[in-house]
């Protein structure tokens, strides 16, 4: 064989170039079951929307025959993005209520999967597509540019839906450090 003939072989059959099988999926989504399933929650803020975006993912992950395997990871979590956004349609500016105002009621809204984690709980209560630019940006580490194209909107809606969503989880942690004070102050009567 000559040389050019070896370096061809080789490089066909290197790892990146496989493709992930059913298997590879099915093996995913097993071994990292309760990661995927806690970004299809943060994503719905829904157990069973959750379940269903869950599902959905692996349906098409299996369904896709041409990922190639060192790839297979992120693109399981990818497909629960995108069933994600296709179940809810997030958009920006939709939701016009402040994120402090609903954040007390929602808690009790909160599913219980997620009341336990407060910082979980802290961006459930987000409204859905700052939501959706927090996880898939902050959690997820997409670009902006990314997160635009997959949400099809602006760039500087995503910019903006980051910028919010930081500010309001960062004011519902400020918020809740000083409440014991607080509470502590109140108890003791002084004014």
């Amino acid at each position: 064989m000559e040389e050019g003939g070896e370096v061809t072989e080789k490089y066909t059959n290197t790892r990146s170039n496989v493709y992930a099988t059913r298997n590879d999926f099915c093996h995913i989504y097993v071994e990292e079951m309760n990661g995927l399933f806690l970004l299809s929650l943060l994503l719905t803020a829904d157990p069973q929307k959750a379940e269903q975006c869950f599902l959905s993912g692996f349906e098409d992950s299996v369904r896709n025959n041409y990922v190639f395997k060192d790839r297979a990871h992120s693109w399981a979590r990818r497909s629960i993005i995108l069933q994600a956004i296709r179940l809810l349609c997030p958009q920006p500016g939709e939701e016009t209520e402040s994120n402090g105002a609903r954040l007390s009621p929602l808690i009790g809204d909160v599913p219980a999967e997620v009341n336990a984690y407060p910082d979980f709980a802290r961006i459930v209560a987000l409204n859905s597509f700052e939501r959706f630019v927090f996880v898939m940006s902050i959690l997820e580490k997409y670009s902006a540019q990314e997160c635009s194209l997959v949400l099809s909107c602006c760039r500087r809606d995503v910019i903006n839906a980051q910028a919010a969503a930081v500010r309001h989880l960062a004011s519902v942690v400020i918020a809740t450090e000083t409440q014991p004070e607080n509470d502590f102050v109140s108890f003791a009567g002084v004014d």
